[in-house]
């Protein structure tokens, strides 16, 4: 008999206070609209055996209100933070092209070499994300798990199902509140089954 396939869901949080900046590792709360967008995310069929999230409060505060409706204990894992922006944290778009018209352009042609001063480095990231990932895998092996997490861990978790370089991972448009799928069984490798969202 064929071993159970793992499944993986990943949801990336709803609109944080104060709206679209780069938040990396600022721990703001999501906004009204960013938990009406999560509950909408999960209104449908939900499958979910194990919940693991990001410990910032906007994936926490979601999965451990979806864990007490569902009735299943929520685990948080730091090494499921977000990205450290360094000082670009708390930044908007718009306030970084003012200081350098094109300093957004170079991070993301080559986010490996052109980070913000004091960011984290993308290999570090990119290893502790897949630390935190293939420990979920092995423990909730041949379950249905869902990981409440950010854009830029989704982005790595995507590359490395894909075997995509780390470099091209912002190539990933991960839309706030979307649900991306991952299969895992012995048969064939890691399989990306979908990423997307449903319209609210």
């Amino acid at each position: 008999m064929a071993e159970k396939a793992t499944i993986i869901d990943l949801l990336r949080h709803g609109e944080p206070l104060g709206g679209r900046r780069y938040r990396g590792q600022i721990d703001d709360p999501l906004s009204k609209l960013g938990w009406e967008q999560m509950w909408h995310a999960v209104s449908g069929e939900r499958p979910w055996q194990a919940i693991v999230t990001s410990p910032l409060q906007r994936c926490s505060d979601f999965a451990t209100a979806l864990g007490r409706e569902l009735k299943l204990d929520v685990e948080p894992d730091e090494r499921l933070k977000e990205v450290g922006f360094g000082d670009w944290e708390g930044q908007t778009g718009d306030q970084l092209r003012s200081r350098d018209p094109t300093i957004l352009s170079r991070f993301y042609w080559d986010p490996v070499e052109h980070r913000p001063q004091q960011a984290e480095k993308l290999g570090d990231f990119n290893r502790r994300v897949l630390e935190a990932y293939d420990s979920a895998c092995e423990r909730y092996r041949g379950q249905h798990l869902l990981m409440v997490a950010h854009a830029g861990v989704i982005r790595a978790i995507i590359s490395h199902t894909l075997q995509a370089p780390i470099g091209s991972m912002y190539r990933l448009s991960i839309a706030t509140a979307s649900l991306t799928r991952i299969r895992i069984e012995t048969e064939r490798p890691p399989t990306l089954i979908f990423t997307g969202r449903t319209r609210l």
